[in-house]
């Protein structure tokens, strides 16, 4: 069986409504799938409600920033209740802290003679407001000065988180995390299974890390994912199985290129997961 477990719309990073994100997945034959934006469940319902008509099963998701000691996390949480106010509270504060980032480091990069106008930027985002909608904006009104700077015209997303937002000389848009703690204890009311996403995405986690939040409640591991060579899938799917884990997979799916020079248009243009791949994914989709 087809599923996506991992997949972003408007309300988070992504680029598509829930609804049409809902239609995309209904094409591709997916029958299981998840809404996974960031620090938000905005649009659980609107996805719930259009997969139905699409007779798409649908497990209520979320990705986490989270904090364990000196570890940054990204945690899909599934299954969890969703009405729940203390979820709510956490994220408002999440968002919260998050807006307080993004208006700091745009006003840094204003004071340094470019183009923002940081209200309205803010203003296009109710809840989790995403680097890349951030970055669509600065680019947009600082085009010809960025591709000089950059010495190139075919420029790419990564390379200007690098070079404005993540450049001291420039500016420090810092991620809003929640620790760790605080939401294995709000689990144990809404209940949910918590998953690593893609651990191997930047660099491979150590096995020692894996132990040590398997023992905090961690239940399981992305394993299939675009971000994932097939040297860190067999190494994933060795430890989850050396660790009774749970192994999941998603396309990661936020948009479609636009770029003409893009001959991939997105992740779905290559890559799929199917359930059987997964042992004990089915605690999760049922």
């Amino acid at each position: 069986m087809l599923i996506d477990l991992q997949l972003h719309s408007t309300n988070s990073d992504g680029y598509l409504t829930p609804t049409d994100l809902a239609l995309f997945c209904k094409k591709r034959g997916v029958k299981a799938a998840s809404l996974t934006d960031h620090n938000t469940v905005s649009g659980q319902e609107e996805f719930r409600r259009a997969c139905k008509q699409h007779k798409i099963k649908v497990i209520p998701g979320m990705e986490m920033y989270v904090k364990m000691k000196n570890y940054r996390l990204n945690l899909l949480w599934y299954n969890f209740d969703i009405e729940d106010p203390e979820i709510h509270e956490l994220l408002r504060e999440s968002q919260n802290r998050r807006r307080v980032n993004v208006r700091h480091a745009l006003e840094r990069l204003v004071r340094r003679q470019y183009v923002a106008d940081v209200n309205v930027i803010l203003d296009r985002h109710n809840h989790y407001i995403p680097i890349n909608h951030i970055i669509d904006s600065f680019y947009e009104l600082n085009k010809q000065r960025i591709q000089r700077e950059l010495g190139k015209k075919n420029i790419i997303e990564r390379e200007i988180i690098s070079y404005y937002f993540r450049n001291p000389d420039k500016t420090m848009m810092r991620e809003s995390y929640t620790d760790i703690k605080r939401i294995l204890k709000i689990r144990k009311k809404v209940g949910g299974q918590l998953v690593l996403a893609h651990p191997c995405k930047f660099r491979w986690i150590k096995e020692q890390t894996v132990e040590l939040l398997k023992k905090v409640g961690l239940d399981g591991l992305e394993v299939l994912t675009p971000h994932h060579s097939w040297d860190a899938i067999s190494y994933l799917q060795a430890i989850t199985g050396q660790h009774k884990l749970i192994m999941t997979g998603g396309s990661d799916f936020h948009r479609f290129e636009e770029a003409k020079w893009y001959r991939i248009k997105s992740s779905w243009d290559y890559f799929a997961v199917d359930s059987k791949l997964l042992p004990g994914v089915q605690e999760i989709i049922g």
